[in-house]
């Protein structure tokens, strides 16, 4: 959740008109991940919660990959796409630590 806080907060500095493209995709991508993660929880067996978790594993994927776009575009700054960055792998391992349990 704070790095869907953190995206959103990020992402209002954006150029307005990315609001429909990079801004739209990595906020559908950051929100993407936690609800994935509530969803997989609250179901009862263990492949369907997989399923929702590798799914959350995807999102991040795509959230990282929209990110080094907006880096390469110069949306973001080099401290504050590593900063981003280093969320996201901490988050990796969460993800990873689920689906070993």
């Amino acid at each position: 959740m704070d790095l869907v806080t953190g995206i959103y907060r990020q992402t209002r500095e954006f150029p307005k008109e990315e609001t429909y493209g990079l801004t739209s995709q990595i906020r559908r991508a950051a929100v993407s991940i936690p609800s994935n993660i509530a969803e997989g929880c609250a179901r009862k067996s263990k492949k369907e919660q997989d399923q929702y978790i590798y799914v959350a594993r995807a999102s991040l994927s795509e959230l990282e990959t929209h990110l080094e776009i907006a880096r390469r575009l110069e949306y973001l700054t080099d401290v504050r796409h590593s900063e981003l960055l280093e969320v996201c792998k901490r988050l990796s391992a969460l993800i990873d630590g689920l689906l070993g349990s």
